[in-house]
């Protein structure tokens, strides 16, 4: 949130229970771009915030990795 943003956007997640989390940026061509998070989390609310003000405008996906789950979301950075 917001989608389409400029240049910070927030990924929010939660969990119901103890485990690793990751998530990675990739741009258009399915290079990472840049890993948010890696480690340990234990059950609640989540809020990472990504800067993109390093990037050039475009699509790009992030990919939410738990032990039991596994999500890929697109976000347009417009500038």
């Amino acid at each position: 949130y917001p989608n389409p943003f400029n240049p910070v956007t927030t990924i929010k997640f939660g969990l119901t229970k103890s485990g690793m989390v990751n998530i990675k940026v990739y741009d258009i061509t399915g290079k990472i771009v840049e890993e948010l998070i890696s480690g340990n989390y234990n059950p609640g609310s989540y809020e990472v915030k990504w800067d993109a003000s390093r990037y050039s405008s475009g699509v790009y996906f992030y990919r939410l990795n738990t032990n039991e789950f596994t999500e890929t979301k697109k976000m347009l950075l417009i500038k």
